[in-house]
């Protein structure tokens, strides 16, 4: 079966670009469903090897697909010490609304706050009785102004018919701006010597720095002391990279920062469109200050339409896209919407940062540095509009390793690309917030 060519996304950034390998090591298909998940999944990551492979010349990797099933559905295979973290909390889950369902999230305790203001409880069985009385329209307006984080379950007609994904449709997979002419060296080999300030949180934005410090770069994620990740999510997307939290609130946390923009070549952001702009951290003042630096942004959203500045992760976006009501389902005597079998829109947008990441430090070494944009709804949109697949699943056998880390013993699968036929090593997940914040 063919492969969706997302490799070809790059071609503003970098003309001319070949798909990645010219085979998969493994099936075509293995998580049974009515989109093709397998598809964008292998698309994406193979759009990141084919960016690494113009940028460094080097040919050997290859994309497995035991390896890419075990990427995207990395949380389920983490083990610390043993243990299966919690990733999802109770909150984050579908309820009845009153005209149909609404999906919420409050892995975060100031998502979680955020819907105690609304409705003064935050216990599931609470909300059940409260939210069944009003319309999941009203609910996603309410919380959302909350600071909160909801979706209405939409069609995939409805979303699209919507100005909100009319926005997100109007927009490309990745989206480019490129900066003036100028020049800089080429790197390798891999990516030693990248320096790469990843300022993302949750899933898709540290995805794309993972495979980024995977190939070689030097990677230094900064969290903010009063919103630290969760320790499963670090220990899942933190291989090989740094972390540290600093505050950039201080005067003397911005002025060290400053220093190592100046010294960095990429930097990836992903936090709601303008959270940043306040600190000198957005768009369009890295651009200006720092000419030199590759931009890589990531929102929920788009840049575009009245949804642009909402929150929202994975799952929200599947509510609010359709793909929920798409994977929705007889249980026990009724229809209940579903999910994907992974969070696929978080792990192929975080494959198409990297690529992107990488397309434009190829660009950079002829015409000087860019920036890229993507969000979780237009990998929405692109996973809806691939051409169904037919033929029988497979099981996969998905490889597993285990590393010694600061916080202990895991087990954990390994990335999804190989190089010779080895598995490219995934580097150990420091101490959380332990780093310098220094190159």
């Amino acid at each position: 079966m063919s492969l969706p060519r997302l490799a070809e996304w790059l071609g503003p950034a970098v003309g001319t670009v070949d798909d990645g390998p010219d085979a998969v090591d493994g099936p075509r298909r293995w998580w049974a469903g009515p989109l093709d998940v397998e598809g964008l999944a292998l698309g994406s990551v193979r759009a990141a090897v084919s960016a690494f492979r113009l940028l460094t010349g080097e040919r050997g990797l290859a994309v497995s697909a035991a390896q890419v099933a075990g990427a995207f559905g990395s949380q389920e295979y983490l083990r610390v010490d043993g243990r299966t973290p919690q990733m999802f909390a109770p909150l984050s889950r579908w309820f009845r609304a009153a005209d149909g369902w609404v999906r919420l999230h409050g892995n975060y305790p100031h998502h979680v706050l955020a819907l105690r203001e609304v409705y003064g409880v935050s216990e599931p069985e609470e909300l059940v009785r409260i939210l069944r009385d009003r319309t999941a329209a009203e609910i996603e307006s309410a919380v959302d102004a909350a600071g909160g984080i909801a979706a209405g379950l939409r069609t995939p007609g409805d979303w699209l018919s919507s100005p909100a994904g009319q926005a997100v449709a109007a927009e490309p997979w990745i989206s480019w701006r490129f900066g003036a002419s100028g020049s800089s060296p080429p790197v390798g080999p891999g990516l030693s010597g990248v320096r790469v300030l990843d300022l993302t949180r949750v899933i898709a934005g540290p995805t794309g720095t993972r495979l980024l410090a995977q190939l070689g770069a030097d990677v230094l994620r900064v969290d903010p002391p009063h919103r630290p990740e969760i320790l499963a999510q670090h220990l899942d997307t933190g291989a090989g990279k740094r972390s540290v939290v600093a505050d950039l609130g201080d005067p003397g946390t911005r002025s060290r920062v400053e220093d190592l923009l100046g010294a960095a070549d990429v930097v990836v952001t992903g936090y709601r469109p303008g959270a940043l702009d306040r600190w000198g951290l957005g768009e369009e003042a890295l651009r200006e200050r720092h000419p030199h630096l590759v931009v890589v942004v990531l929102d929920a959203y788009g840049r575009q339409g009245p949804w642009a500045g909402r929150r929202g992760f994975d799952s929200i976006v599947q509510a609010a896209t359709g793909i929920g009501h798409v994977y929705g389902g007889e249980v026990g005597g009724s229809w209940r919407p579903g999910a994907l079998p992974v969070q696929a829109l978080d792990h192929a947008t975080g494959y198409g940062m990297a690529a992107a990441a990488m397309a434009l430090l190829l660009r950079r070494t002829r015409d000087g540095a860019g920036s890229a944009h993507l969000s979780l709804a237009r990998t929405a949109h692109v996973l809806l509009q691939l051409p169904p697949v037919s033929g029988a699943t497979r099981q996969l056998s998905v490889t597993t390793q285990q590393t010694h880390s600061p916080h202990g013993l895991l087990d954990h699968a390994v990335g999804p690309i190989t190089r010779d036929g080895v598995p490219v090593p995934l580097g150990v997940p420091g101490r959380y917030g332990a780093a310098d914040l220094s190159w």
